[in-house]
């Protein structure tokens, strides 16, 4: 055997292989969160006082509103989880239960895009197990 052979050799075995520890950080947080208490918010009716996580689906991404810090970011579809694992749990006083407003379409073509998107957020949302309170459109 060469020794480029064993070089090659002695290299990978010293590489770490991807580890799936931040994602499973991710669902780890996100599991933490208790089950959506309905009793809690069933009386929230102008959600100017809702107090957990609000989402705004639009053609670009959704946008993540954290009412407890007065703070909004706009993420990338795949970066959903990543977002609601970052907020703290003094973020989540209903439980897991997010509200979920549709952006109004700017041009033509836009409100094909927010509904495809308002269907994947739906999935991500549901494969997280956070309960989903539809918010109408302003």
């Amino acid at each position: 055997m060469g020794l480029l052979p064993l070089i090659a050799v002695a290299l990978s075995s010293c590489t770490k292989p991807p580890s799936a520890a931040p994602e499973a950080n991710i669902y780890a947080r996100l599991e933490s969160i208790p089950s959506a208490d309905p009793a809690k918010f069933a009386s929230v009716h102008d959600f100017k006082s809702w107090r957990n996580p609000y989402l705004v689906v639009r053609k670009d991404g959704v946008s993540l509103l954290d009412v407890a810090h007065n703070e909004q970011q706009l993420l990338k579809l795949e970066e959903l989880p990543q977002g609601l694992a970052r907020l703290s749990p003094s973020a989540w006083p209903y439980g897991s239960v997010v509200a979920v407003a549709e952006d109004k379409p700017s041009a033509a073509g836009d409100d094909a895009i927010i509904r495809k998107n308002r269907g994947i957020v739906a999935g991500t949302l549901e494969s997280l197990h956070i309960q989903i309170n539809w918010v109408p459109s302003s």
